[in-house]
């Protein structure tokens, strides 16, 4: 069966409209701008009791990619740093300017020696849609299960995407920075993540 990835992100977008309260729907919408809408408090700033911690092993997985093979995280170690950056959807606001930043500034992290890794719900047509759009050079990985997100805590339960998050794994595959944004809109620039980076070694 062909799969034309624009019809499935509207089937996806309308999945998640359906699946959700109306009040929850709307918090978020094409753009990454949350309206105004209740929720509950710290709900972005909470890390789930099943998170991993700053100082232990990162939790192994193996994601399809937009390169065509499976990555595993465990791949990378003894090798180089590794950055997880987990966001909420492609095609949105927020999230294309993080991920274009990202392509942007490939020679800079390769230079650092950390492979960034751009980790969200979307499937594998859809990023590489959007990798095609945007001229993306780094490759994105596909959690459309949700396994990873919930693996290290940062699955929106309600809105059944991941929140915007950071975790920096050095060469040993040891978590040394964990970091949610509070905000939808909210994300991490270049040079802060790579000054994180040069305190690794």
């Amino acid at each position: 069966m062909v799969r034309v990835p624009g019809i499935e992100r509207s089937a996806r977008k309308a999945e998640l409209a359906h699946r959700l309260p109306p009040s929850t729907a709307a918090g978020y919408v094409a753009g990454g701008v949350r309206t105004p809408t209740p929720r509950r408090p710290n709900m972005a700033t909470t890390v789930s009791s099943t998170s991993p911690r700053v100082g232990e092993l990162a939790p192994d997985f193996s994601l399809d990619s937009t390169a065509g093979s499976p990555v595993r995280l465990s791949d990378h170690r003894g090798q180089r740093n590794v950055l997880l950056a987990f966001f909420p959807l492609a095609f949105t606001s927020t999230c294309t300017a993080e991920v274009c930043e990202f392509s942007n500034d490939f020679d800079r992290y390769a230079g650092a020696n950390v492979a960034v890794l751009p980790i969200s719900v979307d499937s594998v047509p859809t990023l590489r849609e959007f990798k095609a759009k945007h001229s993306i050079r780094v490759e994105m990985l596909s959690d459309f299960r949700r396994e990873v997100s919930r693996l290290y805590g940062v699955l929106d339960d309600e809105r059944f995407f991941a929140r915007r998050a950071y975790v920096l794994i050095d060469r040993r595959g040891v978590i040394r920075w964990y970091h949610i944004e509070d905000q939808l809109g909210h994300r991490r620039m270049t040079d802060e993540l790579l000054a994180r980076i040069t305190e690794l070694d």
